[in-house]
């Protein structure tokens, strides 16, 4: 049985790719809550979060994070909801984490996620750059030694 986002990792799919390191891939939800609507994959596949290998934990959480961080600096979110579906509700049996722009009084209310398009892909592609150039930013700032 093929995996849609084994296919996105291997390349096999196209995906707007918001950021990509040594365990990961972030790409932009092609139905978005919101438009900068990111998953996280890990690019070794596992089904659901009680199967996820300690070793991948940290480096999903923490690009989980990045990313948070990145829709903040690249999108002027107020913040952002993280989630992760677990065999309920998780529409592709491939570990992912939603990572999701917030604005106050944008209109989300608990677990109802109503879907809102890009206005077009030139639109899609503006929030992918924005997302991936704070990434980008983010990562390089916290390799930089502590002073």
């Amino acid at each position: 049985m093929s995996c849609t986002f084994c296919s996105i990792v291997a390349g096999e799919l196209d995906a707007r790719t918001v950021w990509e390191s040594e365990h990961c891939l972030a790409f932009l939800d092609r139905r978005p809550v919101f438009p900068g609507h990111t998953l996280v994959v890990p690019k070794e596949h596992v089904d659901t979060l009680v199967e996820l290998p300690d070793r991948l934990l940290t480096p999903l959480m923490g690009d989980a994070r990045l990313l948070a961080a990145a829709m903040k600096q690249g999108l002027h979110a107020h913040g952002t909801f993280v989630a992760i579906n677990n065999e309920v509700s998780q529409s592709v049996p491939h570990i992912h984490v939603h990572v999701v722009p917030r604005r106050f009084k944008d209109g989300l209310r608990g677990f109802f996620w109503p879907r809102q398009r890009y206005e077009d892909e030139a639109h899609e592609k503006q929030v992918q750059e924005a997302i991936a150039r704070a990434a980008g930013s983010l990562a390089q700032s916290q390799k930089a030694p502590v002073q």
